[in-house]
């Protein structure tokens, strides 16, 4: 199965569809053409990019919100705090401080800092 995302004027993703192997034969990535020719044909308009269930090329599976990054080509997800920067190598956000390896943490934006969960 290939994975199609719709991209609007601002390339953020609108939806994502899957197209069978059967209409789209070649190996992922090489059958883009292959599935956007497939997706104009069921008379589905505007731009789709394809997508990888595996984050195997473009980086990240496309959802909807995702922003399409051509000058990296990958999918990017929103951006989850203002202090978060994206690492535009794995286009994934990366917090100011590295997340503590043990435990359970969640992200304190007003402290810009992580705290850990308690039961």
């Amino acid at each position: 199965m290939a994975h199609f995302a719709q991209i609007n004027e601002n390339n953020v993703v609108t939806q994502v569809i899957v197209v069978s192997n059967d209409d789209c034969p070649d190996p992922a990535p090489d059958n883009e053409a292959q599935g956007q020719a497939f997706i104009a044909s069921l008379g589905l308009t505007g731009e789709w990019k394809q997508t990888s269930y595996n984050a195997r090329f473009r980086k990240n599976y496309a959802g909807i919100g995702f922003t399409f990054r051509e000058d990296i080509d990958a999918f990017v997800s929103p951006q989850p705090y203002a202090s978060w920067t994206l690492n535009e190598e794995t286009a994934k956000w990366e917090a100011p401080i590295a997340r503590p390896e043990e435990g359970a943490w969640h992200w304190n934006e007003t402290t810009q800092q992580w705290d850990e969960y308690t039961l």
